[in-house]
């Protein structure tokens, strides 16, 4: 099967069959789509023949990834990072970068590709801790804050370290001046910095409005920003993949963030899907063979290491060890950047095939294990948490300092999709009566009126599962719709439905044929403004006609 064509098909054919087998064991399936890579590579049934055109889908994955990672990092979000959080990041950076550089060392490996390995050890991958903590309901708790916190300073640092590799590039004698590479690192991040600047503030809000008024155009426009910008990073001598996570990072301010991020997630699985199995396919397991033992014992100190590291920095600045232990637990990995960066240095000139192939076993093994690990975090805490009081201070005093804050602002109680004329003005008056609630739309021209009005108004599109999975919908008492037609509500109902929310879904509709739908699909309450109003009026006119009746 030599057609380009077919061989995708079959790739998808299979990588859906074994995806499916590691769903049923809890496994993330980027290691089905390794071991696809592995079964249909050379070592394997040598069926891949379309290696340029399986490449560049992989390329415009991980454009794609980065992107979206750029996109989650709001400045809003980055200035409220906590004290722990931005002290357990680099702490765990520092100090697992420190460990796994003279362990890597002692392998009897150059000082490069320990450097290499060393760096790739610290970055966990945030897309797989985020989908368990959120499946475990985690992401609310204390520990999943703080880790979501460390993990975007992971993010970060993976573009720094790529950034700095990358300076190396004219260096591969190892005689580089690190003065020099860090002043050519700061010259170009001031440059960039100064163009990014000039772009969020003067040409993309206008340009974004104008996209936004078509969902395929918004699109379109998000993946040629990602994949020109990773263009353009490369050729200005950063790397496809800062620029792409720069692109991201532009927009991350719009409030276009969570309509674009939901758009690109299955893009992005999708695309990814073709870099773990060219990954797999490149893998020489005649070099594997000699890297079992070095993997292994790198394994073990991610999967154990990492956790203790990250319960010492949170045990020293004041919080319980069920709390480090928990978030440590979401470091006992490595992630797909880890492998991304390592492939980088292949590409540079700066370590062999060995360090790939030394990274991508101790990601497989770790990945696995470490699912594990999470999903029974607290079985395995029980277990083992009499001997991890040495993590805790007697008095751990940020934590009580945490309970005794005040709660966060409440969540809205009500949430309302589609701001038209009913819409927007049952948005004002719960808003001027002291209802908590938020307004969800897909025209930005709304969405940008009710915001300088002071609303709380999300944009993007009621029909996307992935968009609505982003919104407070399950602490929600009342969930309104007022989109006009059955076709638009069908995928929002069709959402609600599966994600089980609790509050009482309410429905607003012009037609009786509309309201048998929605009742149909588990509204549970209709509203008919026309006929309402009508009944209303006609007790307001029986109301006034009494006295006049009586006076007769």
């Amino acid at each position: 099967m030599h057609e380009p064509f077919a061989e995708l098909a079959l790739l998808l054919l299979i990588a859906a069959a074994v995806g499916a087998v590691a769903v049923r064991l809890r496994q993330p399936v980027l290691i089905a789509y390794i071991v696809v890579g592995i079964a249909v590579g050379p070592a394997g049934l040598a069926l891949v023949k379309s290696h340029d055109q399986i490449d560049l889908l992989a390329q415009i994955g991980i454009a794609v990834l980065l992107f979206l990672v750029g996109l989650k990092l709001d400045l809003q979000h980055v200035r409220h990072i906590g004290p722990v959080a931005l002290a357990t990041g680099l702490g765990q950076l520092a100090f697992t970068i420190a460990i796994g550089f003279v362990l890597v060392l002692a392998m009897g490996r150059d000082w490069l590709t320990a450097l290499y390995v060393a760096v790739a050890l610290t970055f966990s991958s945030t897309i797989i801790i985020i989908k368990l903590l959120s499946d475990k309901r985690e992401l609310d708790s204390l520990h999943g804050r703080i880790a979501v916190g460390f993990l975007i300073v992971q993010d970060i640092a993976v573009v720094f370290a790529m950034m700095a590799m990358s300076a190396l590039r004219a260096s591969g004698d190892g005689e580089a001046v690190w003065w020099m590479v860090a002043g050519s690192i700061v010259g170009r991040v001031l440059i960039a910095a100064a163009l990014l600047y000039v772009l969020m503030r003067y040409v993309l809000p206008p340009v974004m409005r104008t996209m936004a008024r078509s969902q395929e155009l918004l699109l379109i426009f998000a993946i040629a920003w990602g994949t020109a910008l990773a263009a353009f990073g490369e050729w200005a001598g950063f790397s496809k993949e800062a620029g792409a996570f720069l692109a991201g990072f532009s927009l991350a301010s719009t409030h276009f963030r969570d309509a674009i991020g939901a758009r690109l997630t299955g893009i992005r699985d999708f695309l990814l899907l073709f870099f773990f199995i060219d990954l797999g396919a490149k893998l020489d397991f005649s070099a594997l063979g000699g890297e079992l033992w070095p993997a292994l014992v790198l394994s073990l100190f991610v999967l154990i290491g990492n956790p203790l590291i990250v319960m010492a920095i949170m045990g020293f600045m004041g919080y319980r060890a069920r709390t480090g232990f928990m978030a440590g637990l979401t470091v006992a990995q490595i992630s797909e950047f880890s492998i991304i960066f390592v492939a980088m240095g292949i590409t540079l000139g700066h370590v062999g095939n060995d360090a790939l192939g030394l990274t991508t076993l101790v990601g497989i093994v770790t990945i696995a294990l470490s699912t594990y690990m999470i999903l029974y975090s607290q079985p395995l805490f029980e277990r083992i948490g009499p001997w991890l009081g040495i993590f805790e201070r007697r008095r751990p005093h940020r934590e009580l300092a945490v309970e005794r804050q005040r709660p966060p602002e409440s969540p809205p109680q009500v949430i309302i999709f589609g701001l038209g004329r009913y819409g927007a003005h049952l948005l004002a008056r719960l808003h001027h009566l002291g209802v908590p609630v938020m307004g969800v739309d897909f025209d930005p021209e709304t969405v940008r009126r009710l915001r300088h009005r002071g609303f709380a108004v999300r944009f993007g599109d009621s029909e996307d599962p992935a968009f609505v999975d982003t919104l407070p919908v399950a602490t929600a008492q009342w969930i309104v719709t007022t989109l006009p037609t059955w076709e638009s509500n069908r995928g929002l109902l069709h959402a609600l439905k599966a994600m089980a929310v609790p509050g009482v879904i309410t429905g607003v509709v012009g037609d009786e044929v509309h309201r048998q739908a929605l009742h149909a699909a588990g509204a549970s309450r209709i509203i008919n403004p026309f006929l309402d109003s009508a009944d209303h009026t006609a007790q307001l006119m029986v109301e006034a006609l009494k006295p006049q009746e009586a006076t007769q």
